[in-house]
């Protein structure tokens, strides 16, 4: 009885640790805010880019 006991425990804390939801969870929240950060750099260089244009068309005007 003891012994079918600890084995039930044993498998219970093998499923848990085994257990892949929480660490999947966290990859996708790093790879959203991965691309999120690119996206933001990204839009913020052609942005300036766009911008200095423009001035430089509106003053050789």
């Amino acid at each position: 009885m003891m012994l079918k006991r600890f084995i039930s425990v044993q498998n219970l804390l093998a499923r848990r640790l085994h257990s892949d939801r929480g660490a999947t969870a966290v990859e996708y929240g790093l790879l959203v805010a991965l691309i999120a950060a690119v996206i933001i750099t990204i839009v913020i260089v052609v942005g300036h880019q766009v911008s200095n244009a423009f001035s430089s068309v509106s003053t050789n005007m």
